[in-house]
């Protein structure tokens, strides 16, 4: 069980080194540093970013349940997604280039007839 601290400054200190050791767990446990947060995310008042730290909460529940062992509630994280590495034959990259994207501008007869944007302005001389 953890002590009371007397001291003020100590109980900030000890405070700031348990969210510093929740981090170090997190990427140990295999969440990137990108879905991380610093401690003053969490702890200094003007630097507060609590929505970084519900991602990191997240990613933390999204890599749990991916683990082997898992006894949690089933679908209460998003499933991580997996590689789905695609191989495609010269053939297939080559037909694909010919395939005009609706990207590009090709707008099959869409014009503005009929549209209406509020009142007409009325201009009095």
């Amino acid at each position: 069980m953890f002590q009371v601290p007397k001291i003020e400054a100590m109980r900030i200190m000890r405070e700031r080194e348990r969210i510093a050791q929740f981090t170090k767990f997190v990427q140990e446990f295999g969440v990137t540093d990108t879905y991380t947060f610093p401690t003053e995310s969490l702890h200094e008042k003007g630097a507060l970013n609590l929505a970084q730290v519900c991602v990191c909460i997240r990613a933390l529940g999204i890599e749990a349940q991916a683990k082997p062992g898992y006894s949690g509630p089933e679908g209460f994280w998003p499933k991580k997604s997996e590689r789905n590495i695609r191989e495609f034959s010269e053939e297939q990259l080559k037909a694909g280039q010919s395939v005009i994207s609706l990207q590009y501008s090709s707008f099959k007869g869409a014009t503005q007839a009929g549209m209406s944007m509020g009142k007409p302005r009325h201009i009095v001389e």
